[in-house]
């Protein structure tokens, strides 16, 4: 699939020029809900879908939506939002050229089979991101990217989805508390999963009572072997808003608007929660400490403050690797919904309770390039869920072209010769836990995790890994938000406008 087909071009709106008019101020807060600057949800204009907008009738738009969106959230924007116009090139110079990720997040991504150890993590968001961002919001403030501002095309889900962000903003805060990839991708369960929501409600009224701008069409369906950038990394960051909106509606149809808005102050603390909502808020994933059993040669990397560094895959990333490579077969969409096109639940990782990735490096003698391995302990619900996914993390790893070197009782060995993800792996299960050692070859297993008990005839040493220790893939700015054209209902917002995070 073509990178047309992934995130299409949908054309909704022609707008002239490149300036929108609109200066944030403060609205009345004693007016009536879903009345905003004299417009209100019920407003209808003149001009046709096919009309090019002025001005003037992008501001009035702009506002109608914002009234519409009060009426639907039962809730009042503070301030007015300010939207901006700029062209792709210029998108493009404010994002610059990616930094070189650390050693430790390239390592995090090699483990779960995203990223190969001879691909920068930064380089392959900077592909999934670089020319499909349509937008994004910060303070009070939305800017449009357009690839030409002369015939500017917006489709009504952006600009609901970013209003959206900006009453979030003004009412909860857009703040991130998230350490991990899990924790993070959580969050935005919540806060895209709303702005995301919020569209589908507003379509259901343009279908059956108010005048609304074009809508774009229904998601195309996705295939594994359809790689117009990583799609592994997309499913990761994807899965906020494949499964936000239906954790929002759950909470939403349950208790009303009012738990959706306990959650800003009690957020999901795992993807596993948000896309089984019945497990929120009670489930809490379960705190795993990975014991450091590596030699002298092998050194936990660790932070500013010299604390040992960890991470948390989760249950949606989990997912997602294993379907991005062909482990699980089936459509993407099976058991999908309207609200949520993409279904993330499959029995092989549902019972994911918890993990912790700690990555090592050490200085190879001989070429002095900086050489990592991990040590990934996850936790499942019971030992047929933990056995369930050691089969498929060996299928991940058979099918990345890793070769069986020792199955022994205390769990099997692979090593992979040649390629990106060349190295060997030690997969063990005991009872409801699955311990995952890696490294550049099966003698460095030992040393790196002591109690791995490997039997391998031969051996090939794999050490090529090289990478600086310089982290630019922290967590995401706290208040910004990002649209990117995508295959679903109502366009989706992946993230900051600025340096992506590998998060």
């Amino acid at each position: 699939m073509r990178r047309g087909t992934l995130f299409a071009v949908v054309v909704l709106v022609v707008l002239s020029g490149c300036t929108v008019p609109g200066t944030p101020g403060q609205l009345d807060p004693d007016r009536e809900l879903g009345s905003v600057a004299g417009y209100t949800a019920d407003d209808e204009f003149a001009f046709g879908e096919d009309a090019t907008l002025t001005e003037d009738e992008l501001e009035a738009v702009t506002y109608r939506s914002m009234a519409r969106i009060e009426v639907l959230r039962g809730l009042k924007f503070e301030r007015a939002v300010d939207i901006e116009v700029i062209t792709r090139e210029e998108y493009r110079e404010q994002r610059g050229e990616p930094d070189e990720a650390s050693a430790f997040s390239n390592e995090v991504w090699r483990a779960p089979f995203v990223v190969d150890g001879e691909t920068d993590v930064n380089d392959e968001l900077e592909v999934l991101y670089g020319d499909a961002v349509q937008g994004y919001y910060s303070s009070d403030r939305i800017v449009l990217v357009a690839d030409d501002v002369d015939a500017l095309r917006v489709d009504r889900g952006t600009l609901v989805h970013e209003l959206t962000h900006a009453l979030q903003d003004q009412h909860f805060g857009l703040d991130r508390e998230g350490e991990t990839i899990d924790e993070r991708r959580a969050e935005l369960g919540l806060i895209e999963g709303e702005a995301n929501y919020l569209p589908y409600l507003y379509d259901e009224r343009c279908e059956a009572e108010w005048q609304c701008l074009p809508d774009p069409g229904p998601p195309a369906e996705l295939e594994p072997g359809d790689r117009p950038f990583n799609l592994g990394l997309f499913l990761s960051i994807y899965a906020p808003y494949a499964e936000g909106p239906a954790f929002v509606s759950h909470l939403h149809e349950s208790e009303g608007w009012s738990a959706v808005d306990r959650a800003f102050d009690d957020r999901p603390a795992s993807t596993s929660q948000v896309i089984h909502p019945e497990r929120y808020p009670d489930d809490e994933p379960v705190d795993i400490d990975v014991p450091d059993r590596s030699s002298d040669a092998w050194d936990p990397i660790t932070d500013d403050d010299g604390e040992v560094r960890t991470e948390t895959i989760g249950e949606a990333t989990l997912f997602g690797t294993l379907w991005a490579n062909g482990v699980v077969d089936r459509p993407l969409t099976k058991g999908g919904s309207e609200l949520a096109p993409y279904n993330y639940s499959h029995p092989t990782t549902d019972g994911w309770a918890g993990d912790t990735l700690k990555v090592y490096e050490r200085t190879d003698e001989v070429t002095d390039e900086n050489v990592t391995a991990h040590v990934w302990t996850l936790a499942w619900e019971d030992t047929a869920d933990a056995e369930a996914f050691a089969d498929a993390y060996r299928a991940l790893l058979e099918a990345s072209g890793a070769d069986p070197v020792d199955a022994g009782a205390d769990g099997d060995t692979y090593r992979i010769d040649d390629g990106g993800f060349a190295g060997a792996s030690h997969v063990l299960v005991d009872d409801e836990r699955v311990t995952i050692v890696g490294g550049p070859s099966v003698d460095a297993l030992e040393e790196i995790h002591a109690d791995v008990d490997v039997d391998a005839s031969t051996d090939v040493d794999t050490d090529a890994d090289a990478s600086t220790d310089v982290d630019t893939d922290a967590d995401a700015s706290a208040d910004v938000t990002a649209s990117v054209e995508a295959t679903t209902p109502a366009t989706v917002g992946l993230g900051p406008a600025g340096r992506q995070a590998a998060s």
